[in-house]
């Protein structure tokens, strides 16, 4: 596996903790399962697999507390499904009839390296080779592609990236940054397609650094 960074930054991030039932609560620094979507949004094929290693945190931690205003349902696919066959019925759904008012704890002016290597999955072909991922990466991040913008944990919180390529000319992560940060999410289980199942690791930050245990290491618990 060949390793790439990121940097990420953001106005807003909201890394939201399963817990919190209503109100949106973020965790204090972004999650493995955020870092990797972001990654994804760069490069992704069926035949790889990203795995983000070590997260670095540049920026002191600030937070915002903000209402905003979200959808409290969502449009059933059987009624859908009903009024079309019946040719009549309700398809849509009024936001105005669903809208909630809720109040979340946000994180504002992030700034994150995230370090990542990808390797090859069980459904990769002949063709599908380390050096051609890694290659096609390199230059995607490079030139700022991406197949959807990059976002911190919500979709409205949209990211800016740069590939990092000289670690010794990059500023080193908030050496302030020293705290047990409790059980947090990894990522989805997907081996049961229809009941995926979350999993839980010990996060720390040791100087403005996170190390991102393996997915099959004890440390990681579902």
């Amino acid at each position: 596996m060949q390793g790439f960074c990121l940097e990420v930054t953001g106005d807003y991030a909201c890394f939201t903790r399963p817990e919190m039932k209503v109100e949106r609560v973020s965790y204090d620094v972004i999650t493995p399962s955020a870092a990797r979507a972001v990654f994804e949004a760069i490069l992704w094929k069926p035949a790889m697999a990203w795995r983000i290693e070590k997260v670095e945190v540049l920026n002191p931690t600030r937070w915002i507390s903000l209402r905003r205003n979200e959808v409290g349902a969502v449009a059933s696919a059987r009624n859908a499904e009903s009024a079309m066959r019946a040719g009549r019925g309700q398809l849509g759904m009024y936001i105005e009839d669903e809208r909630q008012q809720r109040a979340g704890l946000f994180l504002r002016d992030v700034r994150y390296r995230l370090h990542a290597r990808f390797e090859l999955a069980a459904r990769a072909g002949a063709g599908d080779t380390a050096a051609k991922f890694a290659e096609m990466f390199r230059r995607r991040a490079r030139t700022g592609q991406c197949v959807n913008q990059p976002y911190l944990g919500c979709r409205e919180f949209s990211a800016k990236f740069r590939l990092i390529e000289e670690l010794s000319d990059e500023p080193t992560a908030n050496p302030a940054l020293n705290d047990d940060l409790g059980w947090m999410l990894y990522d989805l289980d997907y081996r049961q397609p229809n009941e995926p199942s979350p999993r839980f690791f010990r996060a720390r930050l040791d100087h403005g650094v996170m190390l991102v245990p393996a997915w099959n290491s004890p440390e990681v618990r579902g």
